[in-house]
């Protein structure tokens, strides 16, 4: 597929959705494919569909017309999935993409082996909004479109630091700040600024973390009764497994919080020896070769027991 435009002769209805847990690159994708199908082909009626956003991204025009559930038995001419790297990670439009007429996948994870009809999928790339965006025409992005984009290229390069920045994904970036989107903002208001509450549980983690494996993997943990007593969610952790990742000497951050008695979701990130993407895919999960996560049953002791012998037999293998 190179553009966009070879999948929608003759569409009259999309769905679009993303995946569990919308992050910013989910969220920034699917609304700016909404929003530029919205400018361009005023004929197709698009819906999105996702779990409901996080407040920070309440700047995305057309926000509040994200859709939480299906309507049952409603069939879809086209259903594009977006940075969702597998079947059991589709959020609240798996029911559309069972009985859609056409799929079409757009990701960039590199455990995606495919699972709609039609992929584009580039391991390599920065985010799936710049996959996205190179298959959509430049001259027909709104500011808002390009509002939408550049947020999720933000959230998924940590603001151009990591090592999925490309030379393309910094022109990309540019083309869309010269439609005139308030970039500065987006940054400090969707990335680096938290709540009280949010900095509490931070800096908590920072302090209870402890260092393994000769000072090169550090672990946070949050427990639900934690969660309970700053009155957080999942979606107020969002950043604190890269805050550990920073700390001098590490080569692997792990960060598990608990989702129900014994189940805790694991986010890994690593630096450079470690790829954290074959660890989560033997634990059901999946991501990139630096960024990854998975769900895993046990106690703490247990999950960070397992998962460590992983990230030791890799770091041995550098040696």
């Amino acid at each position: 597929m190179n553009k966009l435009t070879e999948v929608l002769e003759g569409i009259s209805t999309v769905a679009i959705a993303g995946h569990v847990n919308p992050d910013g690159d989910c969220v920034g994708s699917c609304m700016g494919l909404y929003l530029y199908l919205k400018d361009n082909y005023p004929q197709i009626q698009a819906d999105v569909y996702l779990e409901k956003p996080r407040e920070v991204f309440h700047y995305i025009k057309d926000i509040d017309k994200v859709k939480s559930e299906c309507e049952p038995g409603q069939i879809y001419d086209l259903v594009v999935l977006l940075d969702v790297s597998s079947r059991d990670r589709i959020g609240v439009a798996a029911p559309l993409f069972d009985h859609a007429v056409t799929t079409v996948g757009i990701d960039h994870h590199i455990t995606n082996d495919g699972l709609c009809q039609i992929n584009q999928i580039l391991p390599h790339a920065s985010s799936t909004c710049e996959v996205l965006y190179d298959l959509l025409e430049d001259e027909k992005i709104t500011e808002a479109c390009a509002e939408s984009l550049y947020t999720g290229i933000v959230h998924d390069t940590g603001v151009f630091q990591y090592s999925n920045t490309s030379p393309h994904t910094m022109r990309v970036t540019a083309n869309l700040m010269e439609k005139g989107i308030p970039f500065s903002n987006i940054v400090d208001g969707s990335f680096y600024q938290k709540s009280y509450a949010q900095n509490q549980i931070l800096g908590r983690t920072l302090m209870e973390s402890i260092m393994m494996l000769d000072g090169r993997c550090i672990v946070g943990i949050v427990r639900q009764k934690e969660m309970e007593f700053y009155g957080l969610t999942s979606k107020d952790l969002d950043g604190i497994v890269s805050q550990l990742r920073n700390t001098e000497g590490v080569e692997v951050a792990l960060f598990l919080y608990e989702r129900s008695f014994q189940e805790f979701k694991v986010s890994m990130r690593s630096n450079d020896d470690v790829d954290v993407s074959r660890i989560a895919g033997m634990f059901g999960g999946g991501g990139h070769v630096k960024a990854a996560g998975c769900t895993m049953q046990g106690s703490p002791f247990d999950v960070v027991n397992n998962i460590t012998l992983q990230i030791e037999k890799q770091l041995t293998e550098e040696e």
